[in-house]
């Protein structure tokens, strides 16, 4: 497979063709946080957090949906995209109700991790505090609508990888909502599996295992971004 030549950061980096930014600069240890991406599932671009710059184009691009191109110049962590991932999470804080004292995954959870990286200590932005349901209809499981930030993990990893296509997005804009089968109770629902796999792709406390504190899932991401903040700090 051809080989091609860019530059990330300042650094010269060989990427196979097809490769995607965000893949290219992970196996060579430059960190890009994102929140909607997983391995193992098609890219979405849908959370905007792995935002960078590219020489020549006139806005940012999505490094988990942008291939990477022969001589290209990629800038992961300059002052615009910093301000621009603040913003976006900022966003999502303010657009449900993130408690994250009461919450099982609190200290575990991807977006607190990434609201830490960017040193997110307060939201700009007016809350808009919606009722937001909590559903535990279902024996094992339950989901908090409160916490979820439409990263579509669930949706994907249900279909893409357990081909039972139980969760999908109802609504739009703000009032977007997860749903499971035609907007049942997710216990009642005729296609899921049981199989517990959104659960464990979901970055929040959004999906969760009844009975348990916490489930773990967001130990490998909070890690790495600690990691890499450590770095990048003089």
């Amino acid at each position: 497979m051809p080989r091609l030549s860019l530059t990330i950061n300042g650094r010269a980096v060989k990427a196979r063709q097809g490769e995607t930014i965000l893949g290219a600069a992970r196996e060579r240890g430059i960190f890009i946080p994102t929140l909607c991406n997983l391995d193992g599932l098609k890219p979405l671009g849908g959370c905007r957090i792995c935002l960078v710059e590219v020489r020549g184009h006139p806005r940012p691009v999505p490094a988990c949906a942008t291939k990477v191109e022969e001589g290209m110049v990629v800038t992961t962590d300059s002052e615009r995209v910093v301000s621009m991932r603040r913003m976006v999470v900022e966003l999502l804080l303010a657009e449900r109700n993130h408690q994250c004292p009461v919450c099982v995954m609190n200290n575990n959870c991807e977006l607190q991790a990434v609201a830490r990286l960017l040193g997110i200590d307060h939201v700009r932005y007016d809350f808009i505090a919606p009722r937001a349901v909590l559903d535990i209809s279902h024996e094992r499981f339950g989901i908090d609508h409160n916490r979820c930030i439409l990263c579509r993990r669930c949706v994907r990893v249900c279909d893409e990888i357990e081909g039972a296509h139980t969760w999908d997005v109802n609504g739009r804009g703000a009032a977007s909502r997860i749903i499971s089968d035609l907007a049942e109770p997710w216990g009642l629902s005729g296609t899921c599996t049981d199989c517990g796999k959104c659960v464990q792709a979901c970055p929040t406390g959004a999906l969760f295992a009844k009975g348990t504190e916490t489930t773990g899932k967001g130990t490998i991401c909070l890690e790495k971004l600690v990691a890499w903040r450590q770095r990048r700090e003089p």
